[in-house]
């Protein structure tokens, strides 16, 4: 019955981000349509479109065709009447994966993380198969295929790493315990493919944090722009709140963008364009808000950004250090370097997903290529931190971590060296041992067919 009950809850669970996705959507757009249209509108079409941005915001793109009185009525050039959109507004996604994660970690407590994690993945199927058969526009459709496996591969991907990390730390009783043995065995690079994952968790986070904080920062510095281009686009209340929520959207990708500058390569806002912290190359970009945040012109002494996520590593390598020492785990050079390795490719590996998924086309033409190159990206941000978390963890070791050590070792030494404990041991052998003479005491003969007490 707990198996069943587990399963339920994680079906559950995944019905209620996919519900609270569409929601988010759904709430918007119900009042735009009767704001704009009231009564004449085109009830029909409020939920495909729906679906389809639910779509987009896990990641799958969507192709755009203008008929040709849009075209005509906006005067819209006839070869940009069709273009693609495949930059994915993270917030979707992001809030899908942590709502999987969370499900997933609470089924390996419960102790059946795999039935939960393949409960709640199938029953997203399901649900991102009926969105996508019900949800086709014919001036702006997903592929198909991508509609349906899009949104249950990101949470089963949050899913499985919520309940793997439980079930490594707390125990299974199955297949995780079984490779944690196996990985145990190792000896002293047991411990390196937590300390790894460990590592590379805090280096995403830390950047991360620095991305938002940059972000922030040019918000305080550049909000002048942003608000005129507001005012430029002439929209009334209701077009700048739907403005207002689809940037809102795109927060968490333009925080990926600014990782990508503060590492080096930059990102791109058109075809030819570049904004990098070595110089910005910019022609005419979209008169979208959030575009006035992009700064005019930097300096080459601006390239000192690059030590950010240097730091970010460094505080990885000084964290997973520290918890080695505590643990009574401090390792030899061979296990650090490893592990310094490990989480500068690991922390590469999300990059370049990431900056995948943040970067492709807006729109026709020149807008076919924005966000970061995902290679450049990766390989900057990945060697980056390697740096920093090479220098904390294969820096010598401090004189209380060698005491910490050398402690440990002399009290591993004396335990493997001491005789067994044996019962026929006499009193008269005791009173005689070096035990007795060093601790300076004896004690009182007795005969043994004396009583005790």
């Amino acid at each position: 019955m707990q198996r069943l009950l587990v399963a339920i809850l994680a079906a559950v669970d995944a019905a209620i981000a996919a519900a609270v996705g569409l929601a988010v959507l759904l709430a918007p757009l119900t009042l735009l349509w009767t704001v704009a249209f009231g009564g004449a509108a085109d009830w029909g079409a409020l939920w495909p479109l729906t679906g389809t941005l639910w779509q987009v915001g896990h990641g799958a793109p969507m192709d755009i065709e203008l008929s040709s009185e849009v075209v005509r009525a906006a005067g819209i050039a006839p070869d940009a009447a069709a273009f693609t959109l495949s930059v994915a507004p993270l917030a979707l996604l992001v809030f899908t994966l942590l709502f999987a994660g969370r499900s997933g970690g609470r089924a390996a407590r419960a102790g059946a993380w795999g039935l939960g994690v393949l409960a709640g993945t199938a029953t997203m199927a399901v649900i991102a198969a009926g969105v996508a058969f019900t949800s086709r526009l014919e001036a702006a459709h997903t592929p198909l295929v991508l509609a349906i496996v899009l949104p249950p591969a990101v949470y089963l991907l949050g899913a499985l790493a919520g309940a793997v990390r439980v079930a490594w730390e707390d125990g299974d009783g199955g297949l995780v315990d079984r490779v944690h043995d196996a990985v145990d065995a190792w000896g002293e690079w047991g411990p390196v493919p937590a300390a790894v994952v460990r590592g590379a968790a805090m280096t995403v986070v830390a950047v991360t944090a620095l991305g938002a904080l940059a972000v922030a920062l040019m918000a305080l510095t550049r909000g002048g722009e942003v608000v005129a281009l507001f005012q430029a686009a002439r929209v009334d209340g209701l077009g700048a709140t739907v403005l207002t929520l689809g940037q809102l959207a795109y927060l968490p990708t333009v925080i990926v963008w600014a990782v990508s500058w503060l590492a080096g390569p930059g990102f791109a806002v058109g075809v030819g364009t570049a904004v990098s912290p070595a110089g910005t190359q910019l022609g005419v970009v979209p008169g979208i808000p959030i575009f006035g945040l992009l700064p005019e012109n930097t300096s080459i002494w601006m390239l000192i950004v690059v030590l950010l996520p240097v730091g970010a590593g460094a505080f990885a390598g000084w964290a997973v250090r520290s918890r080695l020492v505590w643990e009574g785990t401090p390792l030899g050079t061979g296990p650090r370097a490893a592990i310094a390795a490990g989480i500068g490719v690991a922390t590469a590996a999300v990059t370049a997903l990431a900056s995948v998924l943040a970067s492709g086309s807006i729109g026709p033409g020149r807008l076919s290529e924005v966000g970061p190159a995902p290679l450049p990206f990766a390989l900057a941000l990945g060697g980056e931190v390697l740096l920093g978390a090479a220098i904390l963890l294969l820096s010598p070791r401090h004189r209380d971590e060698l005491a910490e050590e050398r402690t440990d070792r002399w009290n591993a030494e004396m335990a493997a060296s001491a005789p067994p404990f044996d019962d026929r041991l006499d009193r008269a052998d005791f009173e005689t041992s070096p035990l007795a003479d060093a601790e300076g005491f004896r004690l009182p003969r007795r005969d043994p067919t004396d009583p005790l007490g």
